[in-house]
Order: structure tokens, then sequence, then C-alpha cells
């Protein structure tokens, strides 16, 4: 091998490597961003995050069946506005995208829970409402609907809701659940143990960001 062939290759060896696409720069990404640790099957992709209207992300349960997500998901991108919501997650992990990011589908019942009972009410009663949330639902709670989230359905949605609050610039407090705002099903707490989960993250936009796609921490006791 000539010398400068050798001193060439010598160098290319011992360059530093391109650096790496940060979680900030995916999450704001267009098109259909695969975030690492995720699964996200879009019906719908993404554009400019700065036209969604998004301020809180609200933790959904559906009280539906394992394997529902994928229809519940094409049927809302065929009705993008009737009752439902922007994402939906799959028992095994797997995130469905339904509709564009700047349609506001019908979920929530307005925000009509004043009384404290989880979390203080005065910062959400009729503010925390479809117009400003993205939902979140996560199937498979029938037909016992205290059938906790899947341990699976648990890790996607730790890395989810991180990159949705970073594309959204949402903070961990405007996280929450279906039962913390609205009175919604005396049954069980719909969305609780998840957005407990999210908030116990402390995710802070343009901070934590800092380091390329961080792994999902443990999940609190």
């Amino acid at each position: 091998m000539r010398r400068g062939v050798l001193a060439f290759v010598l160098a290319a060896s011992f360059a530093a490597p391109a650096s790496a696409q940060s979680f900030a720069e995916l999450a704001k990404s267009s098109g259909t961003p695969q975030v690492p640790g995720l699964n996200i099957v879009y019906l719908s992709p993404l554009g400019d995050p700065a036209r969604a209207p998004w301020r809180h992300i609200i933790a959904h349960q559906t009280e539906g069946p394992a394997g529902s997500a994928k229809a519940l998901a094409q049927q809302q991108a065929a009705h993008p506005t009737k009752r439902g919501v922007t994402l939906w997650v799959e028992t095994d992990g797997t995130v469905y995208w339904s509709v564009p990011e700047t349609v506001i589908p019908t979920h929530g019942d307005g925000a009509n829970r004043n009384d404290n009972k989880f979390i203080d009410n005065s910062k959400t009663f009729h503010a925390v409402i479809r117009t400003n949330s993205i939902g979140v639902e996560f199937v498979g709670n029938y037909p016992d609907v205290k059938t906790p989230a899947t341990p699976e359905q648990e890790r996607a949605w730790l890395v989810l809701v991180r990159f949705l609050q970073e594309r959204y610039n949402i903070t961990a407090e405007n996280v929450f659940a279906h039962n913390w705002i609205d009175y919604k099903d005396a049954r069980y707490c719909e969305g609780c143990d998840l957005a407990a989960k999210a908030r116990a993250q402390a995710y802070a936009p343009g901070r934590s960001a800092n380091v390329s796609f961080q792994k999902p921490q443990s999940s609190p006791q």
C-alpha cells in the first residue's frame, strides 16, 4: 500500500464518528420519524410541530379489547374529528399515529372535574380540553377495566410521552390522566398510573434532550 493511501486509511480509522441526530432534532422532524425504543405506524405523516395546538397530553384507556388499536386508529383516520384520539397504543407497545397533528379529534369531556381529588383542578377546570390537548389511548383493559397497561405499553409510553413533550414543548406537569380532569369513570382511575409515571420522569423539553435518545427510566413502584 502506498504511503499516501495508508495515511488516508489511518486518518479515517481514527476520525471522530459523525454526531448522531439528537432526540430533540428527531422530535422536531417531519415525515415518519422512528424513535429508538418505539414502533410507530404513521397513518398520517408529521409536519411542522409549530402548527399544532397542543399544550397538554392526556392519557386515556379504551375499555376495549387487546388487538383493537390498529382498527380504531384506522377508523379515526377515516373520520379524523370523531370521538377518539391522535395516538393509539396496542398491548404489544405498537403506536398508531392516526390523524394529522393539526387535526382535533373529539376526546375528553371538557375538563369538568373541579374537586381536586387527584390534582389541583383550579388550573385544569374547563382549561385542559380537546382543542389544546393531544390524546393517547391505550387498549386492552377489557373485560376488566381495572386491568393495567401492559409492560410493553408502559415502556412505549415512557418514550412516546417524552417525544411528544419535546415536539410540542410540553412540561411534565402538563401530562394528565383522563380521570384527573374529567368525572370519567367511578370503576377505575383511567390513565392515572400512566400519567403519574410520565410525570415522575420529570422530562424537561429543551433541557433533558441534550443526551441522544435517552432510555426509559425505571418505573416507580
